[in-house]
């Protein structure tokens, strides 16, 4: 009798699961198993709502498994002892994970090689983080892409790959004992916001279907709209996975859905893994390094992560984060190119709390997204620079993302609520607001000085 341990990392699902669906051909009695590391309950990794996404993403799972005879095996440890563990405690002969880019991951991948080559277990190592496996696509003479447009014309041209469908049933070697997905305050004692995003495959699919009817087709006009909110909501979905990157792209590439623009995004996603992949050190390093001396000034840092800049839609922005563990991608953008165009700070220092906050912070996003707006990524006009007002008109020309978010401006009336410095003395001392803490016009003076080149704001 075959028997394989289908390690879950990120890829928690049933449906288009590539490891889970070969060791169950594979296999003859399978232990579906989760490691909870102590780097994911530690501060510096999450915040209480990503942990609890992926709490409720481990007990979907363990439903799902036990609709098909079998259940979730959760263990406490460093990965790969608990993995090995599993695997001499129930004679397994096979280890089924999915592959990732991230530094972490890679480390981890060959740590797992090492011990399954002593121990004389076979480990296969599938796709599923990403609809394109990281080096997969690769231009002549290049190991990965480093423009994204080139990127984007041979990955929207490549056919689809067929899905893995979910296996009927799932047996589990005797013995093998529910240990219970843990509940959030065995864990940590912070406190989830009561509007975080529930998470977990079947929250996911209907959040998929619910978009797909509503969203999918005005998606194109509406994605950057701060007020209307209408992007999809399923990063955090995708960054667990807990929805199937693929199997998103197939739903919204039928005839007539309107979802082009929507496949530039997961496409933008995959370059980014495969960026990483091919430089692990991203996160610490700039990828193109463009001469920057960062300045050092922690109270606009402060400043910026509390959401007191004293620009309503920069602080609109980081609230949001604060609040839900989530940001609106225009808003990203805004926040990011404040921080490193604005106050001229190093990108790392923003990165880091968007790490610490965001339920969906997956790190070859965080990071190539990051480093595209500093300037020192993928972005070809290196030294572009979004000005925060003539964004807040743009995507915000009512001023309603702000007052939502900003509780001392809600009586602020239409688009005045973008510079209440513009008001009546009085009136705007009434409001509580924090002064400016820098002046736009500063921005492009801080570049020259810090970096080699010019800057224009646009």
């Amino acid at each position: 009798m075959s028997r394989a341990v289908v390690l879950f990392t990120r890829d928690l699902r049933v449906g288009d699961q590539q490891a889970l669906a070969q060791a169950a051909r594979a296999s003859s009695e399978i232990i579906p198993l989760f490691v909870l590391e102590p780097r994911l309950l530690s501060g510096n990794c999450g915040s209480p709502n990503r942990l609890a996404f992926l709490l409720d993403c481990l007990c979907d799972l363990d439903a799902s498994l036990a609709e098909r005879g079998g259940h979730l095996l959760v263990r406490r440890g460093e990965v790969v002892e608990e993995v090995l563990r599993c695997a001499q405690r129930w004679d397994a002969d096979a280890i089924y994970m999915s592959a990732d880019a991230t530094p972490y991951a890679a480390g981890r991948l060959a740590r797992l090689q090492r011990a399954c080559e002593q121990q004389r277990v076979a480990l296969h190592c599938l796709p599923g983080a990403t609809i394109v496996a990281h080096g997969e696509l690769t231009p002549p003479g290049r190991d990965h892409y480093r423009v994204f447009t080139p990127y984007w014309r041979v990955w929207s041209r490549r056919p689809l790959p067929a899905g893995a469908r979910a296996p009927a049933r799932v047996a589990l070697p005797a013995g093998l004992q529910q240990r219970g997905v843990p509940h959030l305050r065995e864990l940590t004692r912070g406190t989830p916001s009561p509007s975080r995003q529930s998470g977990g495959e079947r929250a996911g699919r209907a959040r998929l279907a619910s978009w797909l009817r509503a969203g999918l087709g005005g998606y194109a006009a509406a994605h950057d709209d701060l007020a209307a909110a209408e992007t999809s909501s399923l990063s955090a979905h995708l960054h667990f996975g807990s929805l199937s990157p693929r199997s998103v792209l197939e739903r919204c590439s039928r005839p007539g859905a309107g979802g082009e623009e929507f496949a530039r995004q997961l496409c933008w996603r995959d370059f980014h893994h495969q960026v990483l992949a091919a430089r692990p050190d991203m996160p610490r390093s700039d990828y193109r390094p463009r001469g920057d001396h960062w300045r050092s000034d922690e109270q606009a840092e402060q400043a910026w992560r509390a959401g007191m800049t004293g620009y309503p839609i920069v602080d609109a922005g980081m609230r949001q984060l604060a609040l839900e563990g989530f940001m609106h991608n225009r808003a990203r953008l805004i926040v990011a190119s404040f921080l490193t165009k604005t106050l001229y700070l190093d990108w790392r220092t923003g990165a880091e709390h968007f790490a610490r906050l965001l339920t969906d912070a997956d790190v070859a996003n965080n990071v190539g997204n990051w480093q595209w707006v500093a300037g020192t990524g993928n972005d070809t006009r290196p030294n572009r620079v979004l000005n925060p007002l003539r964004q807040a008109a743009r995507f915000d020309p009512r001023g309603d993302y702000v007052r939502r978010y900003v509780p001392e401006l809600a009586g602020v009336q239409g688009a005045a609520v973008h510079q209440p410095w513009l008001l009546d003395g009085s009136v705007y001392a009434g409001l509580h607001y924090p002064a400016r803490i820098v002046d736009l016009a500063d921005g492009p003076a801080r570049l020259r000085a810090g970096r080699y080149g010019s800057s224009s704001p646009s």
